[in-house]
């Protein structure tokens, strides 16, 4: 069996494989390192992503080895892996949970293809025919968005959940910032949409991350899956 981690900067999200299946998983915050009590026996690899920082890896690390007595195999971002070519001079600076889900999308469709990652923050990732990154964008996700909005106007006070998403222009200042935000998202949505169609361009979209099923409603395409970054382990690991 095969253990997997994604460690995000907000939440870590785990699970096992046996024989390609998964059979048991969870999540917790990452400020909390809620871990569960035992993964039981039988577990002869663990394989990690992470963006969380070096104290929470040495943590995860620390328990992966208290609890199943292996040393987790850390994924790193490298120059080509799996078909795939990294745009980045310098691979290392690019985010290991954006090159682990683009690892994964290219070998799920073997063709052109975008990546949509709606964490806390929103990375869009596209891939040519030939394996290429084409580069990138990062964009503040819906909670980095009300965040900053907020912390910079003392005077607004919003009282409503970000997750209430409604297009509604507002009739008072909470909900005027809320679906503000929630415009930008549907704005990004679309173009990103529209953008892979253009030219000629049908690039496959995938979606992931903890907003990602809002993304696709958004515009009713897209393939959401929830666990493309741990997908991508198959390749980041095992290529290393």
């Amino acid at each position: 069996m095969i253990l997997e981690i994604d460690a995000g900067n907000t939440f870590v999200k785990w699970r096992i494989c046996s024989d390609g299946q998964q059979i048991d998983g969870g999540r917790f915050l990452t400020q909390e390192m809620d871990w569960p009590g035992s993964w039981g026996d039988g577990i002869s690899e663990v394989r990690i992503s992470s963006v969380a920082g070096e104290t929470a890896n040495a943590e995860i690390a620390r328990a992966v080895e208290s609890m199943v007595g292996l040393s987790g195999c850390f994924a790193q971002t490298t120059a080509t892996c799996a078909g795939v070519t990294n745009s980045y001079s310098e691979p290392s600076r690019m985010g290991v949970d954006r090159w682990l889900a683009m690892l994964a999308a290219y070998n799920d469709c073997n063709g052109a293809c975008c990546v949509v990652d709606c964490g806390s923050a929103i990375t869009i990732d596209y891939i040519n025919e030939a394996g290429e990154h084409e580069g990138g964008y990062i964009v503040p996700g819906l909670r980095l968005m009300q965040k900053g909005l907020l912390s910079n106007t003392a005077e607004i006070e919003v009282t409503s959940s970000v997750s209430q998403f409604d297009l509604a222009p507002g009739v008072h200042t909470s909900a005027a910032v809320l679906h503000g935000i929630n415009y930008l998202f549907t704005a990004l949505a679309e173009k990103v949409q529209k953008d892979n169609r253009a030219k000629g361009r049908d690039y496959k979209l995938y979606v992931t991350g903890g907003d990602g099923q809002l993304f696709c409603s958004a515009i009713d395409s897209g393939d959401y899956i929830a666990d493309l970054v741990m997908d991508g382990l198959n390749w980041g690991v095992q290529s290393k």
